[in-house]
């Protein structure tokens, strides 16, 4: 294995803040934690910094575990995870410690922490990092409400659970002289620092839930041009003030993204998860950014990627996040599975958010799976692609069909009235019977191909020219579905004079 072996066994920690949903960068975090202590037969432990009692809830508590189980990592504290809340005597302790010392000192109802030294550390990843005392601030480490900061409670929380490697975002690498001033005033061995690379948006700009605010509004604004949207929710004050830039809630952003049927950029595990992504395939995307597997890898699974996982091997450039690329890993991967696999995925992904396609396909779904699991990029696909399995088209598309009904004096339309009156002859009603009937079709009506019937079944069925095998298609929608939604068009549609 590269690198040198630990002085001591690892343990690694991941402590979010339960103040919303998990992010993806933080995601990455857990990864790097999870790994390097996997790979040394170390622990990964679990905390919850709630010291910002306002905001954190029970709620995002779960949530954040809920998305951690999905991605495959289990805290081996899981049993006992500790929340800062409840610590607030261990964090006194500390206080009054340095206070005994002479350290601090009150400032408007606050505790202050002296620095007034110099502060070196090592970073396994920027190396040797000094600063001048006249550089550092003294800083708070008693709030007024008598909460400790979180530079604090990190520090004794960290010396307390005996975490000997601390793998954080590089945000963090400011605060480490600080971290390193309460180590060291504690009495408390400094741990390994290791600060990953921040992960942005392909323009450059920093991967925030803000950019689900801002595509939500940019959607809302060109709606309202075209007059095509109303307030979505119950608030037409905070509804105003999210459009005027005032805010960036996010439940006015999905509220929009509803009412206009678009779609909001991932940027929690949680969208990922929704998008139908597989927890591996989201993994080694993310293991990628930030880090090097020094050749030319980029598809692995956990297992390889533990192996491997070193601290020097992390980057200090940032990382930019392509979602098309991450895309074709999930496609690549979804399209090698055993279709029995793909179909159990699929089953879970639509059991959780896409039920009514399990109520409506019944036993079919399994013949729904293999329909759509060439052309699926993510397990969410199916759903928006195979949409015309649940409810008839409202509309045809106008292109489909000029080109395939009322081309040529209507064609097309007098090809689908002739085949409706042979749907209820064929039996059984299953894909082999229904593909003999419609080569017999073509056969006897002398088309070109049998594209000459199954366009026209495809624009009466979809609404559009595209669909799955046009057989599989007929046979999972059922035959009297099929005949309703083809007298349906034949009635919606006539035939325009030959131009």
């Amino acid at each position: 294995m590269p690198g040198d072996l630990p002085a001591k066994p690892v343990v690694t920690r991941f402590a979010p803040s339960p103040t919303g949903e998990l992010h993806i960068g933080g995601a990455r975090t857990a990864l790097f934690s999870w790994a390097y202590a996997r790979r040394f037969d170390g622990q990964f432990l679990l905390r919850f910094e709630d010291t910002d009692q306002k905001r954190s809830s029970k709620q995002a508590e779960a949530n954040i575990l809920r998305d951690l189980e999905w991605l495959g990592f289990r805290g081996d504290n899981h049993n006992d995870i500790p929340r800062q809340s409840q610590r607030l005597d261990l964090y006194n302790a500390a206080i009054q410690k340095l206070t005994d010392a002479g350290l601090t000192y009150e400032d408007g109802g606050a505790l202050r922490l002296t620095m007034g030294q110099d502060i070196s550390f090592r970073d396994e990843v920027y190396g040797p990092i000094s600063v001048k005392a006249d550089e550092l601030e003294d800083f708070v480490i008693r709030k007024a409400d008598g909460f400790p900061t979180f530079h604090l409670a990190v520090v004794v929380d960290d010396a307390a659970m005996g975490v000997t490697h601390v793998i954080r975002g590089q945000e963090h690498l400011s605060n480490t002289a600080k971290h390193a001033r309460l180590y060291d005033a504690l009495g408390y061995e400094r741990p390994t620092w290791a600060h990953t690379p921040s992960i942005m948006n392909p323009d450059g700009s920093k991967m925030s839930k803000r950019d689900k605010a801002k595509a939500a509004r940019a959607a809302a604004l060109d709606a309202q041009k075209a007059g095509a949207l109303e307030c979505p929710c119950e608030d037409a004050g905070q509804f105003e003030a999210f459009i005027a830039r005032d805010n960036d809630n996010l439940d006015i952003a999905e509220a929009i993204a509803d009412a206009l049927n678009v779609d909001l950029p991932e940027i929690n595990v949680a969208d990922f998860r929704r998008s139908g992504y597989l927890p591996g395939v989201l993994l080694n995307y993310l293991a990628l950014l930030g880090w090097n597997p020094k050749d030319e890898t980029d598809r692995f699974d956990l297992d390889w990627f533990v192996e491997r996982f070193d601290l020097p091997g992390i980057n200090k450039k940032n990382a930019r996040f392509d979602r098309e690329k991450l895309a074709t890993f999930n496609q690549e991967k979804l399209a090698s599975l055993p279709p029995d696999d793909f179909a159990g995925k699929l089953r879970a992904h639509f059991e959780e958010f896409h039920r009514d396609f399990i109520e409506k396909l019944g036993e079919g779904f399994k013949t729904f799976a293999a329909m759509y699991q060439p052309r699926s990029r993510t397990l969410d696909d199916p759903a928006a692609l195979g949409a015309f399995f649940l409810h008839p088209p409202s509309e045809y598309d106008a292109k489909a069909v000029k080109k395939n009904l009322t081309k040529n004096d209507g064609e097309g339309l007098a090809n689908l009235r002739v085949f409706a009156e042979a749907l209820e002859a064929i039996e059984p009603w299953e894909a082999p019977t229904i593909q003999a009937a419609l080569e017999a079709f073509t056969e006897q009506r002398q088309l070109k191909n049998m594209g000459g019937i199954a366009q026209p079944l495809r624009v009466a069925l979809t609404g559009s020219a595209v669909s799955p095998p046009i057989d599989a298609t007929l046979a999972l929608l059922g035959k009297a579905e099929v005949k309703s939604r083809v007298a349906r068009c034949l009635e919606a549609v006539s035939p325009t004079p030959a131009e």
